[in-house]
């Protein structure tokens, strides 16, 4: 995780600088293929998404400058997405931008949940709160067993789960009251 960080820390002024928010970089390293992916958006307030043309032009900057500081070895691709409606959550801050949202989070290793006596290591449920705690912030999540309290410090990855149907409904209503 320490390329993403990294990358992020290096990469969110150069794209704050080409109008748009870095939500996060995900690094994935396997053995076939190496996978730079950097979501952008709109900076909040903002209304529109974002196109292929803002993908584009973030990938041509962060390309060259990639190319000139060299900050990963051999041959990697390089993606630039919008976070679309499953958008992936990297920090506090989205977590509690999204509070009341369905999301599925995964840990780096299974927590014990104490009243069953088994592990989880994947929570699918609503965001509630976002807590500081002595390690650091927490996302309470309400899941179908109970609130639970997940460290961001053990998160491998997390995004939202939006419930497709309602979102389906909200827009044919949507659709047929401008009709």
């Amino acid at each position: 995780m320490a390329i993403a960080d990294d990358l992020t820390a290096q990469l969110t002024p150069l794209i704050e600088d080409l109008g748009y928010e870095c939500v996060g970089v995900e690094y994935v390293s396997n053995p076939k293929q190496r996978l730079v992916r950097i979501y952008i958006d709109q900076p909040e307030g903002i209304e529109g998404g974002i196109d292929v043309d803002d993908c584009a032009t973030v990938s041509r900057e962060v390309s060259a400058w990639l190319d000139v500081e060299d900050p990963i070895s051999g041959e990697y691709s390089l993606e630039v997405s919008s976070p679309g409606v499953e958008r992936p959550l990297f920090r506090p801050a989205h977590y509690a931008r999204f509070l009341g949202e369905r999301a599925e989070v995964q840990l780096v290793a299974p927590l014990l949940d104490e009243a069953s006596g088994q592990r989880q290591r994947l929570f699918k449920g609503t965001l509630h709160s976002v807590v500081e705690g002595e390690a650091g912030p927490s996302v309470v999540m309400v899941t179908d067993k109970g609130e639970r309290t997940l460290p961001l410090s053990q998160v491998a990855k997390a995004r939202l789960k939006p419930d497709m149907e309602q979102l389906l409904k909200e827009a044919k209503t949507e659709r047929q009251s401008k009709d």
